[in-house]
């Protein structure tokens, strides 16, 4: 698939800053404690990048300059957020989540209470480990190097209910059509996981490995 360029960089650089300035003077605290689940997030909201890797893949992932911006702002998010989280003077977890090579889909997560324990676990960690390169991101290598970065696999996650019913389709050729995009898809190489307590009707959960994925934090 052909990628699309992307232009007006100056244009996208004001509205970098702008996302930046926006979550550097968010109240984290009060977004927490109003979330009854314990968890805040900020993604890369800067047109193009801001919607879901499926809705954007045919648009070229930021580079140069504009990558750099980007995460220079995530660094500076989480410092920031880690100085209000320290107010709190309880567990936390706080974390930015750099993709590559799909840099769009990168953010900073944090949590608090029992939503910790969901954000440990929820990417699969492999036997042999990777270690993330700073010298590739230029200028921001020293800042880079500040930060503790664990390896995680950047997955498509499917599972067993995701093809649904053929009641649910418009006709029954959507279905037949859905039926062939997940058996050719299932052909290409990926984890396969068994649920030992269902979730609802998911049973098994099909992960493809599509990048890379380093969780950065300091302590």
């Amino acid at each position: 698939m052909r990628k699309q360029k992307i232009r007006g960089h100056n244009r996208r650089q004001k509205q970098i800053e702008q996302w930046q300035s926006d979550n550097l003077s968010l109240d984290l605290i009060h977004h927490l404690q109003n979330n009854s689940k314990g968890y805040y997030y900020v993604k890369l909201q800067t047109y193009p990048w801001n919607g879901s890797t499926r809705q954007t893949s045919w648009i070229k992932e930021p580079a140069r300059k504009t990558k750099q911006k980007m995460l220079n702002g995530l660094l500076d998010i989480y410092s920031d957020w880690k100085n209000q989280l320290e107010q709190l003077g309880q567990p936390y977890y706080l974390k930015v989540w750099l993709f590559e090579p799909r840099f769009s889909q990168s953010q900073v997560v944090c949590a608090i209470g029992d939503s910790i324990e969901y954000y440990e676990t929820i990417f699969f960690k492999p036997y042999t480990a990777k270690s993330i390169n700073p010298e590739s991101y230029g200028e921001l290598k020293e800042k880079l190097s500040g930060f503790n970065w664990d390896y995680r696999h950047d997955e498509d996650r499917y599972d067993n209910t995701d093809l649904g019913e053929p009641g649910e389709y418009s006709s029954q050729q959507d279905y037949e059509d859905s039926v062939r995009w997940l058996n050719k898809l299932l052909k290409e190489s990926h984890r396969k996981q068994f649920l030992q307590e269902p979730i609802g009707k998911i049973i098994e959960v099909y992960a493809f490995k599509r990048g890379d994925l380093w969780l950065g934090e300091k302590h």
